[in-house]
């Protein structure tokens, strides 16, 4: 294990933690702590604020319910396999039951005049329900979520929380009067009446609007104005109705069609302010009225361990027992019986319900309050101590590690990385010349998005590009974006016949490296591309896009477990894919020795096995006069400048014996000073791509380095040259660092500079 992956696994608690916080806030400031003086209870909160409190919080529920339906994707619960629903099943169904047993003995004790039958139905969904949006959190932190155990919790979870809401539902039409069952059959006949419409007047509605909002286009104002409406105007109806408003909110967000514009304007509009400012609210809400000073003397304490155990039993025993007739080894049966047993905000809805309706008293309340807190807290440190997916490899089975060092009858394995579809016509064409010889098996792209995994509540949204079909789950309208990204490969793919096959790192920025670098070691890749984090403006200097990226790609260089290349785009064959038979590019390699230097032009030597490449190879040689005095150790790798030379020598001596009927040139230049380097390197200019290690080795290399000033080290001090923007070129440039065990000292302390 490296050791940022403890530091990653403790940021992966971070998300939760906060929420956790604000409740724990409330609960401090309510009636359990420093709400027990009841002069600062009255002057920080006094009675009257409540209402504007609680309409706020409730007000903030109504539309995160909507984005909770807006997520969910009815068409594919459809298709949900049958793992995923017999474990679905199994996960609501025993801590149903179990949760209708421990009303019993809460009845008898501490909620002896509650009404019966909705107290029963409350508890029972309480225990069962899994609370899939922090379920998919989690998920994401753990990097779990394109696992087996990821992918069958999410669509099991997604099956439970549709039929705890229509428990729920029930529950409500059950408490809503209290007396006459006629009463409560005719609101929760009322109810489905109010769901027959919906399924039948809104879809229409929204398919009109579908039809205005094309793709590529900003979504006109008035429909995301009439769509909030509607959804107000259908709280108000499930409201009258006599079941919550919350229901109404999660059926038009139900109904919303996931496959265009809307949707995701939808969601922009309405998360940053429901997650920003009204869930706090709800949060700090919930807790205020929570009071834990209720729970006293050892009965009490009993009830709390026995409601804890009855929804971890319940939840843990139901799954791991189908999960196991379903043949899911043992280890990840235990995963999924932890993740099923989540709670978190969904619980705390349908506990303040239960309390609003007066179905939960202050005591029953503040039990499974501490209970929905303990279970989603104990999530993720049990299922990072019981699995495990990430698996090394030995060093045995990963041989190719260096395009140097690769057989050349085998295939080249390369990870090329894409933030967006402004990386992907360079990223093509970069595919294209890197093609060898055997253009069917001789590469395999695999082609990775980089998508941030930020704070706010629907980033878990883009999980659906990167899942298998028919996992009931996030579905984001697909954006125009993402359809031009899958239009661009799958033309390629059959175009080029390379094997290119899709991959998504979906990630915080600070652990995104981790994805890069464990993916390349489980596809044994041998080389990985970043695209570097500036791209060319019109006027042709190069802007930064985002610097995260380029803290990415440091950390990567660090930890990669194959060579790397890091990508500076001027417009790479231009902004489409070039056919085989129009390429007609010129590669220059700038060489000037060591291991970086070796595997940028043995990957040039590559790129000139395509018909349509000519390489060019520039050596840089020192004056001999100099070279003379400048003899000495080389404190990095114990061996001498000569000893340096030799092996460069060897090099290109071998190389050129293997390419002599290829279209490659090979020029010597004899340089004294860093100024002479320069000029030579502008005498190249009007090539297309050059090819220069990384960290290169030599006298020349080390004045160049010391003449060169940079906020960029993971270019080098050639790269650094070569995107200054006193350097003009339309040429773009591939940095390349060959993997190592271990990285030179030099080259390690270049990437620390800019980290510290």
């Amino acid at each position: 294990m490296r050791p940022e992956r403890k530091g990653l696994q403790k940021e992966g608690l971070h998300s939760k933690i906060i929420r956790l916080k604000l409740t724990l806030g409330g609960i401090l400031l309510g009636p359990s702590a420093l709400g027990r003086n009841l002069t600062y209870l009255h002057t920080v909160f006094p009675p009257t604020s409540y209402t504007v409190l609680d309409t706020l919080a409730n007000l903030g529920l109504l539309f995160f319910l909507f984005l909770v339906g807006l997520e969910l994707d009815p068409k594919s619960l459809r298709r949900t396999g049958k793992k995923a629903l017999s474990i679905a099943i199994a996960g609501i169904s025993l801590p149903f039951a179990l949760g209708i047993g421990s009303s019993f003995v809460l009845r008898a004790t501490i909620s002896s005049g509650v009404p019966e039958a909705p107290f029963l139905v409350f508890m029972g969904v309480a225990l069962s329900i899994t609370a899939f949006p922090v379920l998919a959190r989690i998920l994401a932190e753990l990097k779990l979520l394109t696992t087996d155990v990821g992918q069958v919790a999410m669509s099991a979870a997604a099956v439970n929380d549709v039929a705890a809401w229509i428990l729920l539902a029930l529950a409500i039409a059950l408490s809503s009067t209290g007396h006459s069952p006629l009463i409560s059959l005719w609101v929760l006949l009322c109810g489905c009446g109010f769901v027959t419409f919906c399924v039948l007047v809104v879809p229409p509605m929204f398919k009109w609007i579908q039809q205005r909002c094309p793709e590529g286009e900003p979504v006109n104002e008035m429909y995301v104005c009439a769509t909030l409406a509607t959804v107000l105007a259908a709280g108000f109806v499930t409201d009258c109705i006599g079941i919550h408003a919350l229901f109404g909110a999660f059926v038009i967000g139900v109904l919303v069609p996931k496959d265009g514009p809307l949707a995701g304007v939808l969601v922009e509009k309405v998360e940053d302010l429901v997650s920003g400012l009204f869930l706090p609210l709800y949060f700090v809400s919930s807790g205020l009225k929570t009071n834990v000073a209720t729970i006293k003397g050892v009965q009490s304490w009993g009830l709390l361990v026995l409601v804890i155990f009855t929804a971890c039993l319940g939840k843990m025993v139901g799954t791991i027992v189908v999960s196991l007739w379903c043949r899911v080894p043992f280890r990840e049966a235990l995963a999924l019986g932890f993740l099923m047993n989540t709670k978190g905000l969904v619980e705390l809805i349908v506990l303040n319900i239960g309390k609003d309706r007066g179905v939960l008293n202050d005591q029953t309340f503040a039990i499974m309050v501490l209970m929905a807190l303990f279970t989603t807290f104990i999530t993720t440190p049990l299922v990072m101590a019981v699995y495990k997916p990430d698996k090394k490899l030995g060093k045995s089975e990963y041989k190719q590690r260096t395009i140097q060092k690769k057989d050349p009858n085998s295939q080249l394995r390369m990870l090329a990385c894409f933030h967006s579809t402004r990386n992907v016509p360079a990223l093509i064409n970069m595919m294209e010349v890197s093609r060898g010889i055997d253009t069917k098996d001789g590469l395999c792209v695999y082609a990775m998005h980089l998508m941030e995994l930020s704070e706010r509540s629907s980033a878990i949204q883009m999980v659906h590009k990167a899942r298998k079909n028919g996992i009931p789950f996030w579905n984001k309208g697909q954006r125009a974006d993402a359809n031009q990204i899958v239009v661009a490969f799958e033309a390629y793919r059959q175009l080029s016949q390379v094997l290119i096959r899709p991959m998504t790192a979906i990630s915080a920025m600070n652990s995104m490296h981790e994805d890069i670098c464990d993916s390349a070691e489980r596809k044994m890749a041998t080389i990985i591309i970043l695209p570097f984090h500036k791209h060319q403006r019109l006027d042709g200097q190069l802007e930064t896009t985002r610097a995260d990226f380029g803290h990415v790609n440091r950390r990567v260089l660090e930890n990669a477990p194959c060579s790397v290349g890091i990508l500076i785009d001027r417009g790479l064959g231009g902004s489409t894919h070039v056919s085989a038979s129009n390429v007609d590019s010129t590669v220059t390699v700038l060489f000037f020795g060591g291991p970086d230097d070796h595997e940028a032009l043995a990957y040039g030597a590559r790129m000139a096995e395509h018909p349509g490449i000519n390489l060019l190879v520039v050596r840089f040689l020192v004056n001999p006069e100099i070279a003379e005095e400048s003899v000495k150790l080389d404190v990095n790798n114990g061996s001498s400048g000569a000893d340096a030379n030799s092996m460069d020598d060897e090099f290109i001596a071998e190389l050129k014996q293997k390419t002599e009927n290829r279209s490659i040139k090979y020029e010597e230049r004899v340089v004294l000073r860093a100024a002479e380097i320069i000029e030579v390197i502008r005498e190249h200019s009007r090539c297309n791509l050059f090819l220069v290690g990384r960290m290169p080795e030599g006298q020349l290399a080390k004045s160049l380095n010391a003449n060169t000033s940079t906020d960029c080290p993971e270019l080098g001090p050639v790269g650094s040259v070569l995107s200054s923007p006193e350097f003009s070129t339309m040429a773009s440039v591939l940095v390349v660092q060959q993997y190592q065990n271990s990285l030179p000292l030099q080259s390690l302390s270049s990437l620390k500079k800019v980290e510290v």
